[in-house]
């Protein structure tokens, strides 16, 4: 007869099981892992570094931008950029403008895009098929520009809020995103069990998919407020009354007037002074407007970033 020794206070059965939950990694598992942690870094210096250099040569003297002397840390620190951005009235009224656009439009995108969504994903809905099959075509073709803006025109859209907002306010793409999101999330069987306790079509929307729905909503919005947010093109075609440009066609024409080194030119000492201070302010200006641009947006994701990525993760799983 042979006896176990344990020690105190524990048993031979609490010894089998630790060693059955030790994870054992084999030497080409921790490689591994050293890879692609080394790859990660890598990459992450990659898509940050550009970002960086840009806020640390925004704050920098141009001449020691230009000169190769900026690589981590600021030289010969200035603020003159950003002083002459924020001198600009023009800046808080397109601030102002695209918050507007950009809040208007993530509201009114997600009012049609998440019931139309919903219903797609609906196995007793009528001819669903042909429908998304249809949505699916506008990914692929559409009218142009020329249609579009004659579209827009005879609305009575030109020069307004609108023009900029409800053109595109219903992404295909977000549509089948969203449609594949509630397909894993509100399956047929909890749709059904709302039904039997007399919950309307509505109802099951409203109080069962809504509320399961953060992840979607958080990441169609950050999508779509980034485009809006970012707006150039559309402001530029359907809006000519200054007053409600957007903080993109605002920082262009500033950029485009501080890189004239023309402007209040002449031939003395003192004009070519006035001339080099300004090319020595575009330098810098051409920074500051970058990160003035992007600044709402590097604020404001790292607060959706866990329902963004659940929600990529979520509606590409199934279709």
């Amino acid at each position: 007869m042979s006896t176990e020794l344990t020690a105190p206070g524990r048993s031979p059965h609490d010894d089998e099981s630790a060693t059955t939950h030790r994870v054992v990694r084999s030497r080409s598992d921790r490689r591994f892992d050293l890879v692609n942690a080394i790859f990660l870094v890598v990459v992450c210096i990659i898509i940050g570094y550009p970002l960086w250099f840009v806020a640390v040569a925004s704050i920098s003297d141009p001449a020691a931008v230009e000169s190769g002397q900026v690589w981590l840390w600021p030289v010969d620190l200035t603020l003159d950029g950003y002083r002459r951005v924020f001198d600009e009235p023009a800046i808080w009224t397109g601030y102002r403008n695209t918050i507007v656009y950009t809040v208007i439009g993530v509201l009114i995108h997600l009012a049609i895009v998440l019931p139309c969504a919903y219903a797609l994903s609906r196995k007793e809905l009528v001819g669903r098929t042909a429908v998304t099959w249809y949505i699916l075509f506008t990914m692929l073709f559409n009218g142009g520009l020329i249609p579009t803006y004659l579209v827009v025109k005879n609305l009575g859209l030109l020069d307004t809020l609108w023009a900029v907002v409800l053109p595109g306010a219903a992404g295909a793409w977000s549509i089948l995103v969203g449609r594949a999101f509630f397909v894993q999330t509100v399956p047929d069987e909890l749709a059904e069990s709302a039904k039997v306790d007399g919950a309307s079509d509505f109802q099951i929307f409203f109080r069962v998919a809504i509320p399961l729905s953060a992840p979607i909503i958080a990441t169609l919005a950050l999508f779509h407020g980034v485009g809006l947010w970012n707006e150039y093109f559309k402001a530029l075609i359907y809006l000519s009354d200054r007053e409600k440009y957007t903080l993109q066609l605002i920082l262009r024409e500033l950029l485009i007037v501080s890189q004239d080194p023309t402007q209040g030119g002449g031939g003395d000492a003192g004009s070519a002074d006035s001339i080099a201070e300004q090319l020595r302010l575009a330098s810098l200006i051409k920074y500051a407007v970058m990160i003035v641009a992007s600044l709402p947006l590097l604020v404001i994701y790292p607060f959706l970033q866990r329902f963004f990525t659940k929600g990529v993760l979520i509606g590409s799983v199934k279709g």
